[in-house]
């Protein structure tokens, strides 16, 4: 029966990471109608937050926490939403610094390494898992995983190689280095912030309630960055140029938080990571195949689909053998 319960936060983990890969695309999309990827994440959070609010008073009758909950926890449980703003913010500066490649590739390292270290001591609360020799080769498989789906694809494009190439040439080495690290450190409190969430929901025993609350604080934060960066609040005549499909990224996003919530105390971060990773490369892969969200049309390589075959190879060393 557990063994069937894994399965169940596998698939939902999966699916979460799937739902992420179709948000991706819809805030590019409202992005272009509103002028700023901080107004359009703002604009998403905050979609996300009223969702998760309902969702939360159905569920636990229930919203904000009671000021005793607050008293009685650490500090800590409540920074899942700031962990995500910093993500957010730091993928958009990103781009323009190190290219399409590194900034996929460099965060997802710092996602399954950091995702390793929570679940093999057991931080935030998590459920110490040994570091076997078979997780080891599993996480090494796993990497390898994305380096085929994610890394060989767009170094064969000699278009993306040529543009990365061109933006690195505007940074000097020690720059590069920062941002890398960073890059890196940025994936980290994305594992990070799923563990939290996991905890603060297991704790209030709401999920809904604990996703809300983070995706709230993320609201707040990236409202101010916007508000800080952009000087100003979407005019109502760009907001009535969006389509009405424009509105749903923030609710996949609010559910891809709430499967991690779910997910996070069963499996631990770093399964709940690793299939949401593996549900966003396929997503992603068959939004470009059909060119979903009006974004454009790639048809999937056999490559990347082996990239994906190896990562769930990889899972099946970390967690069955």
């Amino acid at each position: 029966r557990r063994r069937a319960v894994n399965f169940v936060f596998l698939g939902l983990s999966l699916f979460a990471g799937f739902m992420l890969a179709n948000q991706n695309p819809i805030n590019a999309d409202m992005k272009k109608v509103v002028g700023s990827p901080f107004i359009s994440a703002a604009i998403s959070f905050l979609v996300g937050s009223v969702f998760l609010a309902i969702v939360s008073a159905v569920k636990s009758h229930q919203v904000f926490p009671t000021m005793t909950f607050i008293q009685s926890n650490p500090a800590w449980i409540w920074l899942g939403g700031v962990l995500g703003a910093i993500y957010l913010t730091s993928n958009v500066l990103l781009f323009p610094r190190l290219g399409a490649i590194q900034t996929v590739v460099l965060p997802i390292l710092g996602q399954i390494l950091m995702g390793t270290l929570i679940d093999t001591f057991g931080w935030f609360g998590s459920q110490p898992i040994p570091l076997t020799a078979l997780r080891v080769i599993g996480v090494i498989i796993l990497i390898a995983g994305v380096v085929v789906a994610v890394v060989l694809p767009n170094v064969l494009n000699k278009d993306v190689e040529a543009m990365d190439k061109a933006i690195q040439a505007k940074e000097t080495h020690t720059e590069l280095l920062g941002w890398r690290v960073w890059a890196i450190i940025a994936g980290a409190f994305s594992a990070m912030q799923q563990a939290i969430n996991g905890r603060l929901g297991a704790l209030l025993h709401a999920p809904a309630q604990g996703s809300f609350i983070s995706f709230f604080v993320g609201f707040i934060l990236i409202t101010i960055v916007a508000l800080i960066v952009d000087k100003r609040l979407p005019k109502m005549s760009e907001l009535k140029q969006a389509k009405s499909w424009n509105w749903l990224g923030g609710i996949l996003g609010g559910l891809f938080v709430f499967a991690s919530v779910l997910s996070v105390p069963q499996i631990g971060a770093g399964l709940t990571i690793t299939m949401g990773l593996i549900g966003q490369i396929v997503g992603s892969m068959l939004v470009q195949q059909f060119g979903w969200w009006r974004s454009a049309k790639i048809s999937v390589s056999r490559i990347q689909i082996l990239g994906v075959v190896v990562m769930a190879a990889g899972v099946v060393f970390i967690k069955f053998l």
